[in-house]
Order: structure tokens, then sequence, then C-alpha cells
């Protein structure tokens, strides 16, 4: 599909397109018509058969659903484990890792918060050591500090943030990823914003674990997302702390047996119908194409930050020597929540971060607040013209 020639079309495959300017796609994104039919579907399925011969009725939707998630990421539909959301499947893979006192756990300073608090919640309770790489000259993890650090402290996991969610900072993944399989040492990355605005491929990177969402640039259902695992992990046996009788069989009164595959590492109740949306937003992500979605929504983010910077006291946030599609910025005088809930009522949809979403990033830029406007491909440049002239008005009190 050529987004160029085709975007009326992907615009009428989006219900409200036409009424609103969404730029909160980081946040969640509008889904196309595919996608919420797909989940409304299901759900009269289990209102006519019940929730559980619903789910045997399509059985066939929910396997097409893996197999959709895996060609999105690369691999197979046995590699792929269901979640509710990207830091539910982070948990589940970092669990998995069998932590001593002394352990090292290898970071960067842009990882998501979540995933900062659960680090340090891990070095509290069992005596791991939390280490951040330093960042680079431009922006983003030093990749050769990275692979120092791999080398030196021995790491028991690297895990990673690909790009923060409070930044437009792409982290090189795929150069830490090499590094950690020269050495041999678990690599878990949060992929939660970017699959969906540009090609991702799980085994290409060196992951050994891989979460996303379906709600933000996939443009899938709320409340879904996956766990993307390697060979090797399922290889090593690795399961989740905490597995229930979905991935795992009691077979004897003292004995248990994990699932051969990724789905060791799911639990038993969560919506198919969800499913089966976040295997439609795959296939619909696919057939639109990643790598024209990928330039498509650089190029509005690109076009976007040079009209911030016209703005009277308005500054771009965003470093990196790769910059995607969330535009972060932040005003001289006027908090970015308020800016947020303006713009909305102008029928503007954006977000707003405070400190708290990202504490070593905003106090090196020296700010407690950012504006985040993130375009998707369905967003016209003469929305994100809109978008900023409504913005200058704000901030000019005009």
């Amino acid at each position: 599909m050529d987004l160029e020639l085709d975007l009326d079309r992907l615009r009428a495959d989006t219900a409200s397109a036409a009424r609103h300017i969404h730029l909160n796609n980081a946040g969640a994104a509008l889904q196309p018509r595919p996608v919420v039919e797909a989940v409304i579907e299901h759900l009269r399925l289990e209102e006519e058969l019940g929730g559980y011969e619903a789910a045997d009725a399509a059985a066939g939707r929910i396997e097409a659903a893996y197999e959709a998630v895996a060609g999105l990421v690369g691999g197979t539909a046995s590699q792929i484990a269901m979640v509710e959301h990207a830091t539910a499947g982070f948990v589940a893979a970092l669990s998995s890792v069998p932590f001593r006192p002394g352990d090292v756990i290898l970071t960067t300073r842009h990882d998501y918060t979540s995933n900062q608090i659960q680090y340090l919640n891990l070095a509290d309770r069992f005596g791991v050591k939390v280490v951040r790489a330093p960042d680079g000259p431009d922006g983003g993890v030093d990749t050769g500090a990275m692979r120092d650090l791999i080398h030196r402290r021995r790491p028991r996991i690297v895990a990673m943030t690909h790009v923060p969610t409070n930044s437009g900072l792409v982290q090189d993944v795929a150069a830490v990823g090499e590094a950690c399989r020269e050495r041999d040492v678990l690599f878990l990355v949060d992929a939660c914003q970017s699959v969906g605005q540009m090609p991702v491929n799980a085994d290409a990177i060196g992951a050994d674990f891989l979460s996303a969402t379906g709600r933000k640039f996939l443009r899938g259902p709320r409340g879904s997302g996956f766990l993307w695992v390697s060979e090797r992990v399922l290889d090593a046996g690795l399961v989740p702390l905490f597995p229930d009788l979905r991935g795992t069989d009691w077979i004897a009164a003292d004995l248990t047996q994990p699932s051969p595959d990724a789905r060791r590492f799911e639990t038993w109740e969560f919506s198919w119908a969800l499913v089966i949306g976040l295997g439609v937003a795959a296939d619909y992500a696919t057939t639109v194409g990643l790598a024209a979605i990928h330039d498509r929504v650089r190029s509005l983010a690109s076009g976007m930050r040079r009209r911030l910077e016209d703005i009277e006291g308005m500054r771009v946030l965003d470093r990196g020597a790769e910059l995607c599609g969330i535009v972060t910025a932040t005003h001289e005088r006027i908090p970015a929540g308020r800016l947020r809930d303006e713009l909305r009522e102008a029928g503007v949809h954006a977000s707003w971060l405070a400190r708290e979403s990202a504490v070593l990033d905003f106090d090196d830029k020296e700010t407690e607040t950012a504006l985040r406007l993130s375009p998707h491909y369905y967003n016209t440049g003469d929305e994100v013209d809109a978008a900023m002239e409504i913005l200058a008005r704000l901030v000019s009190g005009t």
C-alpha cells in the first residue's frame, strides 16, 4: 500500500480522523475499522455462545493472531506470548531470570519509569546491582561504553528501552544486542513505543525477550500486548517466577512442566477478543508497510519540531542521533498539563509528562514537565500545521 496515494483510504478506515487532530499515538492511537470490527465480532460471539465456547469457535482466528504478531517482529508463533500490556510481558521476562545477590542488571538512563522501578525493587529484595550505562554525546546510550560494561561487569541481563516514552530518541538496540550475543548475556528489549511505527525484528536486534503493547503505534486495542521470546531462552528452560496453569502443567504432587513454547509466559485469563484485535492490527500494519510508516511518521515529526522551534517560549527537548515520531517540548512559563488541556479543548489530542516519568532525562534537560505530541501515518501535514497554529495562539494568549 502506498501511503501517499492511499492516505484517503487509510483515513477512511479511521472513524474519527476527520473530527479531531489525534497527536497522542504514543499514548493510544486511533484503531482502524478492521480492528474494531474484529473485537466487536468476537464479543458478539461471546454474547451468543459464552466465553469458553466462543474461544473454541474462534480457535483459528486466535492462532492467526499469534502468526500475525510473529510476522510483525520476526520468528514463529511459538515464540509469542500474549499479555495484557508491555509491562506485563517485561515483568514476566525479568522474573524468569534466577537472580542472586551481587548480580548486575545493566540498563540505560532512558529506560521506562516502570522498568527502572522494577530494577530498584529487585535491588532492594535480592541484592542485585543496577548499573546504568552513560549516554553518548548525541544523546542515547553510549554503545561503546555499554559494550565495555558488558565485558567488565558480566551482567546477568541487559535491559533496554528502544524508544523512551518521554522522548523522540531511538536507542541503538542492535549494537547492544550484538555485544550481548558476543558475551552470551541475556538481552531484554522494551519495544513498547517502537513496534508499529518502525520495522522491528527481534532476532536481528539480538533480543532474548522483546515486549510491546497493542494500543500505541500498532493501533491495536487497549489491554493487549505481547512478549517475543528467543529460542535460546526456551531451550534454557527459563520460566516466569509465578507461572499458572496456562503455561505450566502440574504433572505430579511436587513436579511441574512448563510449556515448550513462549506460552509458558502467559496466564490463563485475558480477553480473546483483544488478542484477535491485536492480530488484525499486526496484519494491518504489515499490509501498510513498516518502512513506509516509519518514513512518514519521521517526516511529520520532523516538520513538527521545526514548527515548535518557531513558537515563542517553546523549547524542543528531543536529543539523539536518530529521532522518531515522539515529539517533546516545554514552554518557559506554561506547564505542559495546561497546554495539553487547552489543546484538547481546541480539538487537538496530545499528552504531557511530569518529571516522575523520566527523572534522569528531565533533570538533565532542566524541565519539570513536557508536552508530548506524536503523529502517525494517518495524520496529514495540514493537521500538523493546524495544531502548531493553535498551540502558537494558546501560548501567545490570543
